[in-house]
């Protein structure tokens, strides 16, 4: 699996959850690995596509008529249909987990931007408010999300941890899970958090940050 990580390209609209810790318009060019519905991977380098919010794995939303759908894994294949065989991402900084950001193309098309315009993503307007008029075309044609009621992504992120932090030891809500493959945390919002029991006699532990769960030799779980 060849990847490149190489200079040259620019961009301009950092957005404020970024810290210009690496050279401006650094890119990585490769195979993607789908994480999420706004996140990826490319050669073991987690990306998460910058200006937008995708649904949680999750997470399910309102049709018209009142019906769920699973907007989360909805998201997660469209942006798997969108990455094709080789995606390029220009670095526009680090997000708080230290997880590159970055504006991705693939087949010539901006993929954070058709995220946003399929009505599988919202303008992350907290950070950036480079897809607002995407946004607001997908919510004039009551695409995706916008067909009827949706949480989004990150009240719902503060809903879960809330409701783990208020029963977990001591309020740290974070999972760590010891399995086959290896040591991997689970934060409120996994699909498989409430299926993962602590088990201290395995080594397993609840962590209270996911600085501390990574500094400790645990990572984030997929689609989390």
């Amino acid at each position: 699996m060849a990847f490149a990580l190489t200079g040259g390209l620019t961009g301009s609209g950092c957005s404020a959850e970024s810290t210009e810790n690496s050279p401006p318009g650094q890119y990585i060019i490769g195979p993607a690995r789908v994480v999420d519905g706004d996140t990826i991977d490319i050669a073991g380098t987690r990306i998460r596509l910058e200006g937008i919010d995708a649904p949680e794995a999750s997470q399910t939303c309102e049709r018209r008529d009142g019906s769920k759908w699973p907007c989360g894994r909805a998201a997660a294949k469209a942006l798997t249909e969108l990455v094709g065989s080789e995606v390029e991402c220009a670095r526009h900084g680090t997000d708080k987990y230290d997880r590159m950001l970055g504006l991705c193309s693939a087949n010539g098309q901006d993929i954070n931007r058709a995220m946003v315009k399929s009505g599988l993503a919202w303008a992350f307007v907290k950070y950036s408010t480079r897809y607002t008029a995407e946004e607001g075309a997908a919510r004039a044609n009551l695409s995706g999300i916008w067909q009827g009621k949706a949480e989004a992504p990150w009240n719902f992120r503060q809903h879960r941890w809330q409701a783990a932090e208020s029963t977990a030891p001591e309020g740290c809500a974070i999972k760590g899970n010891v399995s086959d493959k290896g040591k991997i945390y689970h934060l409120p919002w996994s699909p498989w958090y409430s299926k993962v029991t602590i088990n201290a006699g395995q080594g397993e532990r609840w962590f209270c940050s996911e600085g501390e769960a990574e500094a400790a030799g645990w990572r984030r779980a997929n689609g989390a």
